[in-house]
């Protein structure tokens, strides 16, 4: 086998049993005990947890929250990048009964407030200092809010706040009330049912104020199960937990997945370490959205264009030979015994040593969704050997939706709708529908909004536009709301666009404009790091990032990557000029989403006035 991901065959005997993710995950620690179950790394070494460990962890943590008198259907909000701690106090949560809210690290005390009024949460674990700040500056405005829990106490060792405890001191309180109360938790785990609220999942609020999507532990507990069965993994399997633990991709998909099949679970140190923490760990299975395979295909191609004219050489042989097999798995032909000789040689002279570059040289397949990819990016992934599976989903539909599989991979399409879920297209304007189990029980303290997403019938209304092919497989063609329209009448899909600019190893994101306009626009966001690169090697003057993007040499770089996608598109699809975004964004900014994606309205809104100056020259 060329691509080995169809070879791992699982046990579902071993996978986690119960109607709650609580009862889901103490099945899992009894039966699994001493297996390794997470890994995260510390002061440049790496700690393990087995499931017993975690067990007794989540048990602390839960007995603690009992202490303070933490009732069932009370929600507890968690503002922390992704980290151990993160999955015990959620987990811990659950187990009591209650409600978890993610909290994403980058958003504001303003934010941190509107999130906690509106769950009513009553205690709120926080990383770090940096975290409790935003907490201490709004607590006068949560009456409900008891309990403030710190994971991390480094630089806080002489605070003096009643409302304020570290982790380990509510862990301690859990051991104490354990010994009082050494049946409570049990009977907490068993009291929940699966109709019961588990989590709630706040959308990024581009349009107004974060709306919190209710998750129920049947939906989770579905839904979980469905994500492991179709993406075959088990406990000998390991993945990277990395994306924002808040958001329903990596919740599902990363943690919850890994408690019902066993999958190991390995913690990057931060954001910023992830590159290098993937090639430590080299997972099995990896999920990511595409701003992150982008950024890998870029660093190959840099790296590519720096090294010496023998290993160019080795690098384009190889590529072509892998792009041959890619073209004909993707045909479903058979490949011939001479070119499989030629890609065992071509992985030999570059594709292995590129994959392990990368870090995904043990990967069985790598998993792509939360926004749309560019299908030559997929491609060219396949032509490493590495098959890259396409899903689409939302919060609401609990991470559910369609899949590729490993056998039945299309770029460009989305996949088939997952077993036990139906997806369809409306007849009416062409949107995709989603119906089954995972559907989210709708927004909380929002019923009209709740009533305009799910229809009577139960379908979930996506808002995304799309077809469906004769053989089940679906493509998503854009967002209803971002589809432009010209001057002239043209209807335009911008994503394909944008999709096609962002396999350049020079732009992060781009949004293209034009409803109501006689021509195209774009604002392109460039890759700092690699633009940098190319304005050091070819001696282009700049003294900061807003130099650099103004730099005549740079508008060259980019005017070439755009004519080059350019030549793919019908003239009145093409973009007329551009403007680049001289402000170095990050997470925190508003113009990015949490997964670093440019939000196109506020976007839009607030370099109007960059946009009227390219329509008027």
């Amino acid at each position: 086998m060329l691509w080995t991901a169809t070879d791992h065959k699982v046990n579902s005997a071993d996978f986690a049993r119960g109607e709650t993710m609580s009862a889901m995950f103490w099945h899992a620690v009894a039966t699994r005990g001493d297996q390794v179950w997470m890994r995260q790394k510390e002061f440049g070494i790496w700690e393990s947890w087995g499931w017993k460990q975690v067990g007794q962890l989540v048990g602390e943590v839960a007995n603690g929250l009992l202490s303070l008198d933490f009732q069932p259907g009370q929600c507890a909000a968690i503002l922390a990048n992704t980290r151990v701690e993160w999955v015990w106090a959620d987990m811990a949560t659950l187990s009591c009964g209650g409600v978890t809210n993610g909290v994403y690290p980058t958003d504001s005390s303003e934010q941190l407030q509107y999130l906690c009024e509106d769950s009513s949460a009553t205690v709120l674990f926080v990383e770090d200092d940096e975290q409790l700040d935003k907490a201490l500056s709004v607590r006068a405005n949560l009456p409900l809010l008891r309990r403030i829990i710190v994971f991390d106490m480094k630089g806080l060792r002489n605070l003096d706040d009643g409302m304020v405890i570290s982790l380990d001191h509510l862990r301690a309180l859990g051991r104490a009330f354990a010994e009082q109360s050494p049946a409570l938790l049990s009977a907490r785990v068993a009291q929940c049912q699966p109709q019961d609220l588990a989590i709630l999942v706040y959308t990024s609020g581009t349009t107004g104020k974060p709306k919190g999507a209710m998750h129920s532990h049947a939906g989770l507990v579905y839904s979980c199960s469905r994500a492991a069965e179709g993406l075959p993994q088990d406990a000998r399997d390991e993945r990277m937990c990395f994306l924002p633990l808040c958001h329903i991709a990596e919740r599902l998909l990363g943690a919850y997945a890994a408690i019902y099949s066993g999958t190991i679970l390995n913690f990057v140190e931060n954001p910023e370490t992830v590159p290098e923490n993937v090639r430590e760990i080299a997972p099995t299975t990896l999920f990511a959205v595409p701003r992150v395979w982008e950024k890998f295909y870029s660093a190959v191609t840099i790296a590519v264009k720096e090294s010496t004219p023998l290993q160019r050489a080795a690098y384009d042989w190889s590529i072509r030979v892998g792009g041959q097999i890619a073209d004909l798995f993707l045909a479903g032909q058979t490949i011939p015994a001479s070119l499989k000789l030629r890609f065992i040689l071509a992985r030999w002279l570059a594709l292995d040593n590129i994959r392990k570059m990368i870090g995904i040289h043990r990967a069985r397949y790598l998993t792509t969704g939360a926004a749309p990819i560019s299908p030559d990016l997929i491609r060219w992934y396949l032509s490493l050997g590495v098959p890259m599976l396409e899903g689409w989903a939302q919060t609401e539909s609990c991470a559910l939706g369609t899949m590729s599989q490993p056998g039945g991979i299309r770029p460009g399409m989305i996949g088939r709708a997952i077993a036990g879920t139906e997806v369809r297209v409306d007849s009416s304007n062409g949107e995709l529908l989603i119906r089954g189990p995972n559907v989210f029980m709708g927004y909380l303290n929002q019923p009209e909004k709740t009533r305009e997403t799910i229809d009577a019938d139960g379908w979930l209304h996506t808002g995304d536009v799309g077809a469906m092919d004769a053989e089940g497989f679906f493509r998503i063609t854009d967002r209803m709301k971002d589809i432009i329209i010209t001057a002239g009448g043209k209807n335009i899909t911008p994503s394909e666009f944008e999709n096609e600019l962002k396999f350049s190893p020079y732009l992060t994101d781009a949004v293209v404009i034009g409803d109501r306009r006689p021509y195209l626009v774009a604002i392109i966001m460039i890759d700092q790091e690699n633009v940098e690169r190319y304005a050091q090697d070819n001696d282009v003057p700049f003294s900061n990032y807003a130099s650099l993007t103004s730099a005549p040499a740079v508008l060259e770089l980019i005017q070439a990557e755009v004519s080059k996608v350019n030549k793919k598109f019908a003239r009145v699809e093409q973009i007329k000029t551009f403007w680049l975004l001289d402000t170095q964004l990050s997470a925190e900014d508003e113009e990015l989403t949490p997964t670093m994606k440019l939000k196109r309205k506020f976007v839009e809104a607030k370099y109007a006035q960059q946009i009227e100056k390219m329509y008027k020259n």
